[in-house]
């Protein structure tokens, strides 16, 4: 599918490395108005890639013109936020009828920010949440992630920081019904 000149596709473990370097390159330049040098460093240690969403079926890959240029997913399991490395992460699911999906790593390369890949890649979440049942979705929202959420519908309920990298790092826990 396309979206102007944006395709789409599910990531395969084969794309590891270089969704690695553009997670690296998105907390590293996107984050820079929001947070200074030893949150940014906090912010690799806990954020990061979840490889259950790429087993799941569930992460998205954008690319233009076979360049990546985003990615991001949402998951049927309770862990809210964090890559493989990040302590806490729970591999349990989410029962549909009375839990929010979740939205999950998203990441955009610096030079595509306010292309539209972000909210693609969030209507195909919500479309594939909504066809298994989910009702509403939840998220945990970086500074700089917070306007695209906001003009995606969803609302904050909670301002968190999270300190498990260091340094720390202020979030936001955002959610939205689906119906």
């Amino acid at each position: 599918m396309t979206n102007s000149m944006l395709t789409h596709r599910l990531a395969r473990r084969d794309d590891l490395e270089a969704l690695k370097l553009l997670m690296d390159q998105a907390i590293s330049e996107n984050q820079k108005a929001f947070l200074d040098e030893s949150q940014i460093t906090s912010s690799r240690a806990i954020m990061g890639l979840d490889t259950q969403l790429i087993d799941d079926g569930t992460y998205f890959i954008v690319e233009s013109d076979s360049q990546l240029t985003g990615c991001g997913g949402w998951s049927r399991r309770v862990t809210m936020y964090g890559g493989d490395q990040t302590p806490g992460r729970s591999a349990a699911l989410l029962d549909p009828t009375k839990d929010a999906a979740r939205i999950r790593a998203m990441y955009t390369h610096p030079d595509h920010i306010r292309k539209g890949i972000g909210r693609l890649i969030i209507s195909l979440c919500e479309e594939a949440a909504n066809a298994e049942g989910f009702t509403k979705m939840e998220l945990v929202a970086t500074l700089s992630g917070e306007p695209l959420y906001r003009s995606c519908g969803f609302e904050s309920y909670e301002e968190i920081v999270d300190d498990r990298g260091g340094a720390g790092v202020p979030l936001l826990r955002m959610r939205k019904s689906l119906a």
